[in-house]
């Protein structure tokens, strides 16, 4: 039982003086102050999975709309573009209430798209 406090203590003191996960620079967040609600969740989703996946651009609905709340999308028909080359990607994102720190991430990353399949999809070199 002490143990078990032990731990809880541990980890509370750790949360307490890390940074928030990703946090956007502060020209980003001026930028994103001037979008409406879902702009902002939408475009903070976005830079976070360019960071996490070194991707120059992510489209969160190119196989599927995304599902919103005030402060939370999923994406299962996603995309990413890196190294010149798209592929399929599922996140879900999750954002304080003012959408400008994002609280989690989690992704996954599918298959490469096909050239030939780009133009169909709206993707670009």
């Amino acid at each position: 039982m002490r143990y078990d406090k032990l731990i809880l203590t541990i980890l509370a003191l750790a949360a307490i003086h890390l940074p928030p996960l990703h946090a956007a620079d502060s020209k980003a967040i001026t930028q994103l102050r001037n979008l409406t609600e879902t702009d902002q969740l939408d475009q903070r989703c976005d830079l976070e999975g360019m960071e996490r996946l070194k991707a120059d651009k992510v489209i969160a609905y190119t196989f599927s709309n995304p599902v919103r709340t005030a402060t939370e999308v999923m994406a299962a028909g996603a995309v990413f573009r890196r190294n010149g080359e798209w592929y399929r990607l599922s996140y879900e994102c999750k954002t304080s209430e003012d959408r400008m720190n994002v609280i989690s991430f989690n992704y996954r990353i599918g298959s490469r798209i096909p050239h030939e399949e780009w133009s169909n999809l709206f993707l670009y070199p």
